[in-house]
Formats: structure tokens, sequence, C-alpha cells
């Protein structure tokens, strides 16, 4: 089947990729330098840390495996719960499944779909070891809360970040608002490592050392006591590696380790981008601006916008269409028609087959359910879309919205 060709695409790169990105990536495949673990990672991890207000950044290879990563360090044990939002992508809550523990899935807010602090509030238990959060569509959430209920019974709280890159809350970036954030840097992202790539981000420098043997091959173990025991060959330098064998014990192997490092092309395509991060988001928050004031001529449409102190970063610009799905439905096949792209994001985890399987059903989240199936609309928005198309895409807007008056 082939793909349609859009006028206004709906992104499948969310930032521009350009000279200083290519020239990065030639000047280091030209040298003699290490193509993993070398320079280029060290100072991505340096300026991501500085970036987001923490004490550590970890780089690994995608934003799943950071989640998975920050779900391990959460501890959990057979009986534990964690709390977390329906609306988000599948990988959000992916390293749930395979753990026995019960998850319990809150609604979210009505206008900002991000998880209702109340509903965090009364799900948050004696039993709950983590909160995930998702800053959804890059609008963060409202953390105080949320943080304050989690930590009372000390659990957690996890930051997804992946659409947030870009978004500040009241003088604070994602990331460094709880105790661990987690970025993706795919390719439609607001900044890309050249299509795959994660980071951590926190302030504990045991995680910290931690995680870098986790992606670097190593045990993340308990080590039991030290150990001095003689070697059947002297160790040689190119030995050096091997040292920990012969010296230390495992009490308890935690993690069996794995590679997950970034490669140096990936970390010197993603210094680059995050230089360009402020120039890509304004570009955002002008295509935004301009679709708010389309919006703001025709009734029945709610918008997502932040309240005062919080800056969106507009990975995805959300819309609600108030007359419900029947409504919903003509307004995007309508933009379909007229060449936009229009995809729904995302479907309510709760109701996947994968959760379906662990007992989830329909009107447990019904404020998200009800968005998600009748109300919710996401519109392109993205920095690699001109002058021209945007002007296209809010005139198709306005008169797909006149046909519904």
């Amino acid at each position: 089947m082939m793909e349609r060709d859009y006028r206004v695409p709906f992104p499948a790169r969310g930032s521009v990729v350009g000279p200083a990105e290519l020239t990065a990536v030639a000047e280091l495949v030209d040298s003699d330098g290490a193509l993993s673990g070398g320079r280029w990672r060290a100072e991505f991890e340096q300026r991501f840390a500085q970036h987001v207000g923490c004490r550590h950044a970890l780089s690994v290879t995608s934003g799943t495996v950071a989640l998975e990563l920050a779900v391990h360090l959460a501890g959990l044990r057979p009986g534990d719960e964690v709390v977390t939002t329906p609306q988000t992508f599948a990988a959000t809550v992916q390293p749930l499944l395979a753990r026995d523990v019960r998850v319990r899935f809150c609604d979210v807010e009505p206008d900002t779909l991000n998880i209702d602090p109340a509903a965090v509030e009364a799900a948050v238990t004696d039993r709950t070891a983590a909160v995930i959060v998702v800053h959804y569509g890059g609008l963060p959430v409202a953390m105080e809360r949320i943080l304050a209920a989690a930590h009372a019974h000390g659990a957690i709280v996890i930051e997804d970040c992946a659409h947030a890159l870009g978004a500040e809350y009241h003088g604070r970036r994602p990331g460094a608002l709880a105790d661990i954030g987690c970025f993706s840097f795919h390719s439609s992202k607001n900044l890309t490592t050249l299509g795959e790539g994660g980071m951590l981000t926190f302030d504990r420098d045991e995680w910290y050392e931690r995680l870098d043997r986790i992606r670097s091959n190593k045990a993340d173990a308990v080590v039991g006591p030290f150990v001095s025991r003689v070697p059947p060959t002297p160790l040689l330098p190119w030995m050096r590696y091997s040292e920990e064998i012969y010296t230390h014990e495992y009490a308890d192997v935690r993690h069996p380790g794995t590679n997950a490092t970034m490669s140096e092309v990936a970390a010197a395509a993603g210094t680059v981008q995050l230089a360009r991060l402020p120039e890509f988001s304004a570009r955002r928050r002008h295509i935004a601006a301009r679709l708010d004031d389309c919006l703001a001529r025709h009734d029945g449409i709610r918008l997502h916008r932040p309240p005062a102190g919080v800056a969106h970063a507009y990975h995805l610009y959300t819309m609600f269409v108030e007359a419900g799905a029947a409504a919903r439905e003509h307004l995007v096949k309508t933009l379909d028609q007229r060449a936009v792209e229009i995809q729904l994001r995302y479907f309510p985890q709760h109701l996947t087959p994968e959760w379906r399987q662990r007992g989830h059903r329909s009107g447990e989240c019904p404020r998200a359910e009800q968005l998600w199936f009748e109300q919710q609309v996401n519109l392109p928005c993205h920095p690699g879309l001109t002058d021209s198309q945007v002007d296209y895409l809010t005139g198709a807007l306005d008169e797909a919205l006149s046909d519904l008056s």
C-alpha cells in the first residue's frame, strides 16, 4: 500500500538536521577517535545535565531503555504497586509487564491530558513503590502534590520526559522535577541523535555508578565482603578490566547488565542538536501560536494551553472538539481530504491487549477514554514545516471548522 503524499505531514522528524550536525559527524568519522564511549558521549552528557539542571545525565540507546533502567532503580518486588497514566506511548509502561506488580492507572486532567494529581493522591498507598508521570505533548505535569503523596509513602517519582525537551515549569526543567527523568531522542522527538537514543537524569551518585555498570555489560550487584585473592598470573596492563573478577564477591545480582552504550556519532549529533534546541522550540511555539489564533475564532474548541509560569514544548499540538465523536471524526476526515495528516496520540494503555490480559478494563479511566475516543485531535506542529505549509494548515483548519458550524 502506497503512502499518501500529504501537503502538511505529521512529523517523521521532530527536529531539523543540517550542516552543523553533518560537520560534527564527518569530523568524528575522519578522526582516529573512538566511535563508542569517547569524548562526544561525555560532552553530550555534561551539557545535557547542565541544561536540565541536575547532577547526572547518563546516555543510553533509546528512551525505552531509559525507562527500563529507571524502573529497575525503583527496586520493585512482587506485590508492589506502580501508579501511572494511561495517556502515553506503550514504552512508558512496557517494563512493568515483565514484573509481578500491580499497575494502577490514574485518570487524566481534562485540559492537559496529564495524570490528575488528585487521582494520584487517592491511588498511592504504603504498597506504592513508584509513580510514573508523563509530560503529555510537552506540557509539564503539576508536580507538587504528586511528589508529596509519593514521597510520604516512600515511593520514587519517574518523569517520562520524551515530549518535554524545551518545556519549563516555574523556572525549572523536566528531568529535574522528580527523582529521575527519562528522555527519548527518537527521530520524531524535539531533539534527535540520528534516529534513536535516550538519557536518564538524576542527582544520586549511587544511581550513576549502578547505571553506568549496567549499560557497560557489567552486573548491577550488591557487593559482598572484599576478598584478597591472588590471580593465577600477574595482571598485565591489558588485563586491568579483569581485576574485579579476582577481588570481589557478589551477594546479589540485581541486573545482569547489557550493552546500552550510545554511539559517538549519535552523541556528536545530539550535542549539536542540544545547542539548537532554543531555535527548534521557538519554531514550535510560533506554529502553535498560529494554530491557537485560528482555533480561537471557532466555538466548541478547547485548547491545550499551559498555565501561568509553565512553558509548553509543543512536541504535540493538541486540541479538543467538544461537540463529540461525530464532529471530531468529520473534522479529521475533512483535514485528511485536504492533505493534512492527522495522527491521534495515544491509545489509552489500559485498554490495549497486553493490559487487558492483566485485568484492566473499559471504565477504569473514564475521562481519558472519553477524550481519546470523542474529542482529542493532534495537529502537525514541528520545525520542519515551512511558512507556506503553516499558512495552508491554518487555512484548511479554518475551513474544516467552519463546516462544523
